[in-house]
């Protein structure tokens, strides 16, 4: 009998222990279920990350999804003559066009060379190849006849010459052209021959190429006066940075007006160097 009643008492000791087992793994998702759910409270800051991270998400997701758009040209065009801001318009990014200009460095003579330009898509390249022109292999301008002359009969004085008196030079056609008028405006003419090499793209060859056939008239060359400008007119100059502008008219504040061009010497700010290339374009 006591064997049993200690069999009875052990069964309902395990019956008892695997109750309490249940209800132990039963209540705690009884009490989840029956408990309302509370709003998740974020902090100031993380509420600001939250809001920032979600719109840049979808961006980029935007963004990756998005397929690159490229502008037709509204007319035929010079690429040689494009800045960097033409071709964003056309559709590539800055550093693109940064790179096209950098291959373009010497000039590009037909569409080969401008295929040639790895950094432009294909897609964009099949627009607008067709639109490209390349002004130096066009003949010279009709209406000027008397300018179709050799090189060895032209003589042009390129500090008073326009753009189509300068295309008569050969190896000198509409861009090169335009580009030495906007070199002179600047400067307010040019004083010596190797100053064309400041023409964009203008190389050492092309320059002995052209030597012959240029004259230079430094009477017509637009210049400052020392005693009456002021710093933003020098500055306007190239040759002028603001330091130099300034410590013009500070030392004629200091010590009056000027009496020679030499006495510019006085400012140490201004090296033999740059005192003798400002100097054709100032004057008393």
């Amino acid at each position: 009998m006591n064997n049993l009643e200690f069999s009875k008492r052990s069964r309902r000791a395990i019956l008892v222990f695997v109750l309490l087992f249940i209800i132990l793994a039963i209540m705690p998702r009884l009490i989840l279920f029956y408990t309302p759910e509370k709003p998740i409270k974020f902090s100031w800051r993380e509420q600001q990350i939250i809001q920032n991270f979600k719109p840049v998400k979808e961006e980029n997701r935007k963004e990756k999804y998005t397929k690159k758009k490229f502008n037709i040209p509204s007319k035929k065009f010079d690429p040689n003559t494009y800045s960097v801001s033409d071709w964003m318009l056309l559709g590539l990014s800055k550093k693109q066009a940064e790179a096209v200009l950098k291959f373009g460095k010497y000039g590009f003579k037909s569409k080969e060379d401008l295929k040639r330009v790895f950094v432009i898509p294909k897609e964009l390249m099949r627009k607008i190849i067709d639109s490209t022109i390349y002004p130096e292999k066009m003949k010279y301008n009709t209406s000027f006849p008397e300018l179709k002359k050799e090189n060895n009969n032209i003589v042009v004085d390129i500090n008073s010459a326009s753009e189509e008196e300068l295309q008569a030079i050969k190896g000198v056609g509409p861009f090169f052209a335009k580009n030495i008028v906007k070199r002179r405006e600047q400067l307010g003419g040019y004083w010596k021959e190797e100053q064309l090499q400041e023409v964009w793209k203008m190389t050492p060859e092309k320059l002995e190429e052209i030597k012959p056939c240029i004259n230079i008239d430094p009477e017509k060359i637009k210049k400052l006066n020392i005693n009456t400008a002021s710093a933003e007119e020098f500055k306007k100059h190239p040759y002028f940075t603001w330091n130099i502008a300034n410590a013009i008219v500070k030392l004629r504040n200091q010590h009056g007006p000027f009496k020679s061009i030499n006495d510019l010497k006085m400012s140490v700010v201004l090296t033999e160097e740059l005192f003798l290339k400002i100097k054709p374009y100032l004057t008393l």
